[in-house]
């Protein structure tokens, strides 16, 4: 029985033998295929992002926002304040940005269907649209010891509050347009454009209930396979004053066109293919391991990245269809207005998809590394002191929002970064890292500013944050010291991939085997053996009691390991040898 019990106990560690080396097989397996799912995704990223993009946007937003108004240097769209500036923008930088006709020299430029087109190489489609949105009269009250100065009230813009009424010349309102407004589009002709710019400004197409203009217009370059989508906003509030905003989207409408293309669509079903693998897997492994299966974090993550993914197919695919609906019918109409701002936004949210799903990917790499001991480190000082980083965490932002909202209120109507509460929690992440504008602080309020910098900083950056970190130190301190004593992650994934590599040259005979430094590391380890036995257990030692040292307690410890490794190896070859005895007998 006492032969049997220890040849199950033999089988048993050899069963596991066995598992471990088909856990690792598995996992390298694993790793190599999501490594080429990795490549063939960030090809994709890397397809859609074009670097004309940015140029593209860059120029047309040079040309449109940073054109100086006529007889004013300091005035561009950025920076109008009045009326007045705004109609100077429309007749001047703008009309000119739109229309360019002719060649530098005079000459004229194209003749193909009278298209503009700015900097000689994106063409115009179809015509600018300029639309506003109005609120109506007596939508707020004036209080009755007003009401004798100014009996009319135009309060900001809600749905409730918009003007739907005809006005001035002829101009209707339309609700074919997302959110409706008081819409008018420009001509092909740049006299014909300019007439029609005076006529509304002489005639008050803007008014005080007027509380946003949006200005569109999309161009198309050829060179680049780019369309770029831009709208300039004009924003009245009720305050009095403009406030200017503007968005350029450069996207790629028509995909398939060059080699290039073709080839990023071969990654394109190659990702579909990896996408229907992976949920296969993910599938089988919920039906084995059942709820067992929702306790692993990597699990969890896991099942996000494939969401993400069949995100991004489902927007893709909407993307082109929408591109394939509306995109030919949009360039027939070379008189009107071609509104791409859908189509923009759709690939935008396309392109976010896709950005997040790319991060995700990257983050499921630390799921295959975390067999390394650095990683496994890591992981462990992480899950050790979560508690007490949550429960930092809460004294933290408790002190963070006090702050923050003593700052709204007490310098939000005087300074920028504090002037709503968002922007109040903003300023204070930018104060801990060192940016921050103490000198508007101190001029809103003398007394309170100063008091509320040196206070939020002594407390926040020079109190809590050090606290955080000697959390973080603490709890690494004691894992390191855990490892330092011989606990070690089951197999570290990066000397696997060296062992196999160096097994590969050496059945290849590229490299010479390892016994020589096998030899030498036995020596190197019967050396240290001497000297420990030499040092702790000499009979020429008088004293019972030696006082020892970490890093000798530590020592101590590995060579209590390797005897433990020792005898181990010894009871394998005295059963075998009691195995075969056994066998003689019978």
């Amino acid at each position: 029985m006492a032969e049997a019990s220890r040849w199950h106990r033999g089988s048993s560690k050899l069963n596991m033998h066995y598992r471990r080396d088909a856990e690792i097989t598995i996992t390298l397996e694993e790793l190599l295929l999501y490594f080429i799912f990795l490549i063939n995704l960030c090809i994709l990223t890397f397809g859609m992002a074009n670097p004309h993009m940015y140029y593209l946007n860059k120029v047309m937003s040079s040309l449109f926002l940073d054109t100086s108004i006529p007889n004013d240097e300091r005035t561009n769209f950025k920076s109008i304040q009045s009326i007045t500036d705004f109609w100077k923008f429309m007749e001047g930088p703008l009309l000119e940005g739109l229309y360019w006709d002719s060649w530098y020299n005079s000459q004229q430029l194209y003749s193909l269907r009278n298209s503009s087109r700015i900097y000689y190489e994106n063409i115009l489609l179809g015509v600018p649209r300029v639309r506003q949105l109005k609120v109506r009269n007596n939508t707020c009250k004036v209080y009755p010891a007003f009401q004798s100065l100014m009996n009319e009230c135009y309060d900001k813009y809600t749905s409730e509050n918009e003007d739907v009424s005809d006005f001035g010349l002829k101009i209707t309102f339309s609700s074919r347009y997302l959110y409706g407004g008081y819409i008018f589009t420009l001509s092909k002709s740049k006299s014909k454009t300019k007439t029609k710019f005076i006529d509304l400004r002489l005639n008050s197409w803007i008014t005080r209930g007027t509380r946003v203009v949006f200005i569109d217009f999309s161009v198309y370059n050829a060179n680049v396979n780019l369309f770029c989508i831009i709208r300039l906003v004009a924003e009245f509030p009720a305050t009095g004053g403009i406030l200017t905003s503007w968005q350029f989207y450069s996207v790629k409408l028509l995909r398939y066109i060059s080699y290039y293309d073709y080839f990023i669509a071969s990654c394109e079903i190659i990702f579909c293919i990896f996408l229907f693998v992976f949920t296969t897997q993910e599938i089988k492994r919920i039906n084995e391991f059942k709820a067992d299966y929702f306790k692993s974090i990597w699990n969890w993550l896991e099942l996000l990245l494939l969401l993400l993914c069949f995100l991004t197919v489902s927007f893709y695919a909407h993307c082109n269809m929408q591109t394939f609906l509306f995109l030919g019918r949009l360039l027939k109409s070379t008189e009107k207005y071609a509104d791409f701002y859908f189509l923009a936004h759709w690939h935008v949210y396309y392109n976010n998809i896709i950005a997040i799903t790319t991060f995700f990917a990257w983050i499921k790499i630390f799921k295959f590394i975390s067999f390394n001991k650095t990683m496994s480190q890591l992981s462990s000082t992480l899950s050790r002191c979560m508690k007490d980083i949550v429960g930092f965490a809460i004294m933290f932002f408790i002190i963070f929002f006090a702050y923050a909202q003593l700052g709204f209120l007490v310098f939000g109507s005087q300074v920028d970064d504090f002037s709503t509460f968002q922007n109040s929690i903003f300023a204070q992440f930018r104060i801990v890292l060192g940016d921050f504008n103490f000198a508007g602080i101190q001029q809103a309020n003398w007394i309170l500013g100063p008091i509320y910098f040196i206070t939020f900083i002594f407390f926040v950056l020079f109190v809590l944050l050090n606290m955080f970190l000697a959390i973080i130190n603490d709890t690494y301190s004691e894992v390191k010291a855990d490892y330092s004593i011989g606990r070690k992650p089951d197999f570290e994934l990066g000397k696997i991939i060296k062992k196999n590599y160096q097994n590969v040259l050496e059945k290849l005979r590229l490299k010479k085997a390892q016994s020589d430094e096998e030899i030498q590391r036995a020596e190197k380890m019967k050396k240290w053996k001497e000297r420990l036995e030499k040092k702790y257990y000499s009979t020429e030692t008088e004293d019972d009691y030696q006082p020892v040292t970490q890093q000798e307690f530590r020592e101590l410890f590995l060579y209590a390991v390797e005897l433990e490794k020792e005898l181990h190896y010894i009871s394998l070859k005295l059963n075998q040898v009691m195995r075969k005895l056994s066998a003689l007998r019978y």
